[in-house]
């Protein structure tokens, strides 16, 4: 076996060791153009996640997902409860998405835009950093036994950890609660808002835990994505890769002359933020962050050979053969994407006229009574939602089309909808229970406008006793 300490067996992650505990990693800082260019879109995706809860259109907040209220706002447009089928639309468009972009550029999502690689590497590995020293400074701190500049230097760490994590839980919760209520809430003392409080110290304890402590572990042992990557990708995917043909055999291995490029340095596997070696091939645990290519790309520069002994390319472009770019497995998920977003766009266009759910009151299904002529009547109670996003206000008038021998009653009949708002009502029906067949029949609610324009045509069906 070999006495380097990255050079493991193929069946091992470098993140436990012989006896599977846990083997904490410091990746190595690496400097370089792929690095330049993820640092600055990290800070682009930090900034637009800080920002829009603060920023407002027509009057609401940019983004807000008021789960008690169930009101969903995205970019003036509300949503509600019963647009639940919208929310799928966004979904399975979500997740074509990511089968299109994965099928094309391979695993782009977890080394360029996934929160877990976003706000570890550039915020709580860099106060690491500025706390603890470079890698091999924490690496050393880390095996020294416990003395005072170890423990204050920790000590320090979890605190700058702790006030992060608080601070991106709260941008977090500003998502839900409004950003500015929120800043308001946090003003007054935690007891007013108990519930809030609490929720917030989970979710500040969850940041801090997955992005102090548990790290590579998340992408290596949690999350799906990895798993999946395999069905969505295919020779023509890009990937992060070794070119094995053009490195091999290393340096060490045969005699100066007969060595390829590869000077197994393992600088590739010390910045590795999973831990893997990337010689060995495509891997679950690698994110494509791009580390290895910058740390190689240095060391090739070092040496005097050529760049690109780690780089993006395709099995096949490693191999030499031809890539495609147009592919049938991208040009399926583009088609399900299209298909996805035409349904979801016409189904936002049509949300704007009114719509009304009616929702059968709590206990019995029916009540009987007696008037004081003797005759028998039945009473169904129904609660109804009504919705209406366009800006305007609209008074809306309900009436039983055909007149079936029933009675309508409200509180309030016509009733007023401000723009973009809902309502809600509460409805008996009255009825004789003749007028029942096999213990049920249903009727047609029309909802008018002030001109008695039918808007809105709903069927409800009316239970009583058996005749």
């Amino acid at each position: 076996m070999s006495k380097n300490r990255f050079d493991l067996h193929e069946e091992r992650l470098s993140t436990t060791d012989e006896h599977g505990h846990r083997v904490y990693l410091h990746p190595e800082d690496v400097k370089g153009p792929w690095r330049n260019r993820r640092k600055l879109f990290y800070w682009f995706l930090i900034g637009l996640y800080l920002i829009l809860p603060w920023i407002h259109y027509k009057g609401k907040q940019i983004i807000l997902l008021d789960i008690p209220h169930r009101e969903f706002t995205f970019f003036g447009m509300t949503f509600y409860a019963h647009d639940a089928p919208l929310f799928l639309l966004v979904l399975l468009a979500f997740v074509f998405t990511m089968g299109f972009i994965t099928s094309i550029w391979g695993r782009v999502w977890c080394g360029w835009a996934c929160p877990q690689t976003v706000f570890i590497d550039t915020i709580y590995r860099q106060i690491e950093k500025w706390v603890e020293g470079k890698s091999r400074q924490r690496q050393k701190l880390d095996a020294s036994p416990l003395s005072f500049e170890k423990v204050w230097k920790k000590s320090l760490k979890w605190t700058l950890f702790l006030i992060a994590s608080l601070h991106i839980a709260h941008s977090f919760l500003g998502y839900f609660v409004g950003a500015r209520r929120l800043f308001w809430i946090t003003m007054s003392p935690p007891a007013e808002h108990m519930t809030l409080f609490f929720i917030m110290l989970f979710i500040t304890g969850v940041f801090l835990f997955d992005f102090g402590w548990f790290r590579e572990q998340f992408c290596i042992i949690a999350c799906p994505y990895g798993r999946l990557q395999s069905v969505m990708m295919d020779e023509d995917s890009l990937v992060v890769g070794y070119d094995v043909k053009r490195g091999e055999p290393r340096r060490g291995q045969v005699e100066r002359s007969q060595e390829g490029d590869c000077i197994n340095c393992y600088h590739c596997v010390k910045a590795c933020p999973t831990g893997i070696d990337i010689r060995r091939g495509t891997q679950l645990e690698c994110i494509a962050c791009t580390q290895c290519i910058d740390a190689c790309d240095e060391i090739m520069l070092k040496v005097g050979k050529e760049t690109g002994l780690i780089r993006y390319d395709s099995e096949n472009g490693f191999e030499g053969k031809e890539k495609k770019t147009i592919k049938i497995r991208s040009l399926i998920y583009l088609a399900a994407i299209t298909a996805v977003v035409s349904i979801l766009i016409y189904s936002i266009s049509q949300s704007g006229n009114l719509k009304a759910t009616f929702i059968r009151g709590t206990g019995v299904p029916y009540r009987e009574t007696t008037l004081s002529d003797g005759q028998k009547e039945v009473l169904n109670l129904y609660r109804v939602r009504t919705d209406f996003k366009n800006k305007k206000e609209i008074e809306v008038f309900m009436k039983i089309k055909d007149n079936p021998g029933v009675e309508l009653v409200t509180p309030k009949n016509p009733f007023t909808i401000n723009g973009g708002r809902s309502k809600n009502s509460i409805i008996h029906f009255k009825f004789s229970p003749e007028i029942l067949k096999a213990g049920s029949r249903s009727i047609t609610i029309q909802f008018m406008d002030e001109s008695k324009t039918v808007l809105l045509e709903k069927e409800v069906k009316l239970v009583g006793p058996l005749n």
